[in-house]
């Protein structure tokens, strides 16, 4: 990524894409959150047994009809609103989602720091599970994946225009957080937000979903608006 340049219509709009960040080089916090999600993923698909993985799901995924029937409310319901974070479908929604954490994790949890990361985290999470239940309040389907938290790391990305230092050892985001009227002036930030919504739009309206699988785009959109609107609760750089 280029340094920070001025706002404005004479900006330097040319940014690259995300970045893209060594595997080694990885903040602790990025690397334990992906060696979680994977380490999840191999007990499911080599340890456990069928009825052992049904009731893994059953118990960690977010479940919406847990909250509306006539269900107690137990110890897996106030968890499981952040653990289906680290349980994923298949092997290429786990690569491609921690293709994504590390892309967009990396910069921010250098920016923010590991309690701030966590927090936001858990912040993203809860929004993505949130806006997927109030449309979906019934919905008996389990919810997997930690593609709402890793939207709001887009979000919040989006927030900065995707400017990263990199005059230290590690990448991180820089300046200050954009306003809502600067971050449509960046070209490449417009460019990506149309981009994203047009996917979300178009897994909505079923296209793109393997073997006709159900892609929950509502929970993508709760996440990304929470790191995008929500971003200044968890920055710790004063500007």
């Amino acid at each position: 990524m280029s340094q920070p340049q001025p706002i404005g219509d004479d900006a330097d709009h040319r940014y690259p894409p995300p970045p893209r960040q060594p595997v080694f080089n990885l903040p602790a916090i990025v690397t334990a959150l992906i060696a979680a999600c994977v380490g999840v993923h191999l007990l499911r698909a080599y340890v456990l047994n069928n009825a052992q993985d049904f009731e893994l799901i059953v118990r960690f995924a977010f479940i919406p009809l847990r909250y509306s029937g006539d269900y107690v409310i137990d110890i897996y319901a106030w968890l499981s609103p952040l653990t289906y974070a680290f349980l994923h479908g298949d092997i290429v929604h786990l690569a491609v989602n921690m293709i994504w954490l590390a892309a967009f994790g990396a910069p921010l949890a250098n920016r923010i720091g590991v309690p701030r990361f966590v927090a936001f985290w858990a912040a993203t999470s809860l929004a993505a599970v949130a806006l997927h239940y109030v449309l979906h309040p019934a919905d008996p389907t389990p919810l997997v994946g930690a593609s709402g938290a890793i939207s709001g790391m887009m979000g919040a990305a989006a927030r900065f225009a995707f400017r990263i230092d990199r005059s230290e050892r590690h990448a991180a985001f820089t300046g200050p957080i954009l306003s809502m009227a600067a971050v449509f002036t960046y070209r490449t930030t417009v460019a990506f937000l149309a981009i994203w919504m047009i996917i979300n739009l178009a897994l909505g309206l079923g296209f793109g979903g393997p073997d006709g699988a159900r892609i929950a785009w509502e929970a993508h959109i709760g996440g990304f608006l929470m790191g995008f609107l929500g971003l200044r609760l968890f920055d710790r750089r004063p500007y």
